[in-house]
């Protein structure tokens, strides 16, 4: 058994901003990176201790992952960038990733509508269960990989998470 935890990047920069860099290198706002340090404090309220974290590459989902690791107390050093997060994966990527890992609870930054049809695969269903917002927390307990059968344990709109660490 597995618990998962897939957590989508906090607020960017805008792709419409003229100034944007490119989709893959678009950083955290500075109200994304305080946001999103709030929401990383409830969901460590709640206790959560990955093994592992698995990040995107692309940077708001690293310095996501980044802002989270460290409130929760997790070495960046150890998180692990994969392409399997990335916005344009598919879910059998992610699922073919976390197959080859020992990890009891893992943690992994991307984002949508990846992480939506992730669930989807999870779940067995097609309906959009859920979007989640920016900096928000699906929790899931995978029973088995492959293929893919689990629950849905809980979702933590980043709102939520940040009224949890008052």
């Amino acid at each position: 058994m597995m618990r998962l935890y897939l957590v989508r990047h906090g607020v960017a920069v805008d792709r419409e901003d003229p100034d944007s860099p490119p989709d893959t290198e678009r950083p955290l706002t500075p109200k994304g990176m305080k946001k999103s340090h709030a929401a990383a404090l409830g969901l460590f309220a709640l206790g959560v201790k990955p093994d592992a974290v698995l990040t995107s590459p692309w940077l708001r989902a690293v310095q996501t992952a980044e802002i989270f690791c460290e409130v929760i107390g997790f070495s960046s050093n150890k998180i692990i960038r994969t392409d399997s997060l990335k916005g344009t994966s598919t879910p059998a990527e992610l699922l073919r990733e976390l197959a080859k890992m020992k990890s009891k609870e893992v943690m992994c930054f991307g984002h949508e509508p990846h992480l939506h049809l992730v669930i989807g695969q999870i779940l067995h269903t097609g309906a959009r269960i859920t979007e989640l917002k920016k900096a928000g927390v699906a929790c899931l307990d995978l029973e088995r990989i492959s293929p893919p059968q689990g629950q849905l344990i809980a979702l933590y709109p980043a709102k939520a998470l940040r009224l949890m660490a008052e």
